[in-house]
């Protein structure tokens, strides 16, 4: 259900600026959506667990502020992740 240090890794050399970055939106919000996918899949066994629904909210809404915060920033940055990311907006 949780991302592996490996593929943490791995979303960080993709996603980042420059060496070392990890708290550049573009990151956090490509470790955020490998979470959520991780959790809607762990939902599909589990459809009466909702603690964990309860963090999967909390964790969509904190992805939806840092793209709200990056199209308000630069719209070009923004539009290449989420289609780098595949997802709708």
């Amino acid at each position: 259900m949780s991302i592996t240090p490996e593929r943490k890794a791995e979303l960080i050399q993709k996603f980042a600026a420059k060496a070392g970055d990890t708290g550049s939106p573009e990151v956090q919000v490509a470790i955020l959506t490998e979470r959520i996918t991780n959790l809607t899949e762990h939902f599909k066994g589990h459809k009466k667990d909702n603690h964990s629904r309860r963090g999967l909210l909390k964790l969509v809404s904190q992805r939806r502020r840092l793209l709200d915060y990056l199209k308000k920033k630069d719209e070009g940055r923004y539009k290449t992740l989420i289609e780098k990311l595949g997802l709708r907006r």
